[in-house]
């Protein structure tokens, strides 16, 4: 049976289409475009003096430090974009300083040339696809030269100014008659970057095992370091298959809640502490982060003799009315309370 489109849609339709139109056209030529590009995901805030209108997402041809290249636009920082997706160009500076603060790989010298056209698409889809017998050859060249490195990617760009090949090395090495040879193989300027197991995924992964892109890929710029700390404090598995990334390393989501998890912490008791509870005094045997919760053994034992263990919600604890040898509790969270005064050194 064949479907039939029923007028009152198609009016709406129409309607909608009409409406998108008359937005566009009274939106204006975006001043400075903020641009990602690279394989590494470089950022950079470009001026922009096309007609096109372009908006989150499309492809732009953009002038670099490296020369011409396909880019993504991220946002506009300018007022007269109308675009609402568009952020003041002091929200941009205020996100680049929490998300890494001058190692944040942002750059303002260059030029957004124009929207991406057809041709440069395709020109872009064809580069993309040599990337693999580029690896390949650059190998060749390295086994040749017998050198302890291996290419991950190779990156080359629209304008054809220049080929970066990020490789792996376990120790430094020379790289002179490498990069000679394999300019002279490809007739253009060569860079060689050496690149960590944590710039690997970047380059390489795509999935994690959360089912969302590695988060070095998809946002982090930055890649601070993650210790088993953050693991221990958050409860997780110490299996290191199971808090490890595609990198090796631990992943780096464990950074994402470790200042939560620090702050709460301070809120516990630790262990073996003497705390007071509507059941009466006792020990603390254990925490509970997040739900923030203490497990506490009482000291009065039950008729068999047995000792009972009570969960007490933090809010609930009170200073033992009983005060034992080890630590008890005041009821001021860690680092909250009054610092002591240091005594003043009598006059001499």
């Amino acid at each position: 049976m064949p479907i039939v489109p029923l007028p009152q849609f198609e009016a709406d339709g129409a309607r909608l289409e009409d409406g998108d139109r008359e937005a566009h056209a009274a939106l204006q030529a975006p001043r400075t475009i903020v641009v990602r590009f690279g394989l590494m995901g470089l950022v950079g805030e470009f001026p922009y003096g096309g007609t096109g209108k372009p908006g989150c997402g499309s492809k732009i041809v953009v002038r670099t430090f490296r020369g011409t290249e396909m880019g993504e636009m991220l946002t506009s920082t300018c007022p007269n974009a109308g675009c609402a997706r568009s952020v003041t160009r002091k929200e941009m500076l205020d996100y680049i300083e929490r998300s890494g603060g001058r190692d944040y790989p942002f750059f303002t010298e260059g030029k957004a040339l124009r929207v991406a056209t057809g041709d440069d698409l395709r020109r872009q889809g064809e580069l993309d696809a040599s990337r693999r017998d580029l690896v390949l050859r650059a190998r060749e060249v390295i086994d040749g030269l017998g050198l302890p490195a291996r290419v991950v990617e190779a990156e080359p760009i629209l304008g054809g100014e220049r080929l970066t090949f990020y490789f792996s090395s376990e120790d430094r090495v020379e790289f002179r008659d490498l990069g000679q040879q394999l300019s002279s193989a490809f007739r253009c300027r060569v860079d060689l970057r050496q690149v960590g197991a944590r710039d690997e995924a970047r380059l390489t992964a795509d999935y994690e095992k959360c089912g969302q892109h590695c988060c070095c890929k998809q946002f982090l710029k930055v890649l601070k370091p993650i210790s088993m700390k953050s693991a221990k404090d958050q409860k997780a598995t110490l299996d290191p298959l199971k808090i490890s990334g595609r990198c090796g390393r631990l992943m780096c989501c464990l950074r994402y809640e470790d200042q939560t998890y620090d702050t709460l912490k301070r809120r516990l008791p630790k262990r073996k502490t003497r705390v007071g509870t509507p059941d009466g005094d006792g020990t603390v045997i254990d925490t509970q982060i997040l739900t923030q919760l203490c497990l506490v053994r009482l000291d009065e034992p039950e008729a068999g003799g047995q000792f009972r263990d009570v969960a007490v919600a933090v809010e609930a604890l009170l200073p033992p009315r009983v005060k034992g040898p080890g630590p008890n509790w005041s009821g001021i969270p860690r680092g909250e309370g009054p610092k002591e005064e240091p005594e003043a050194e009598g006059e001499g």
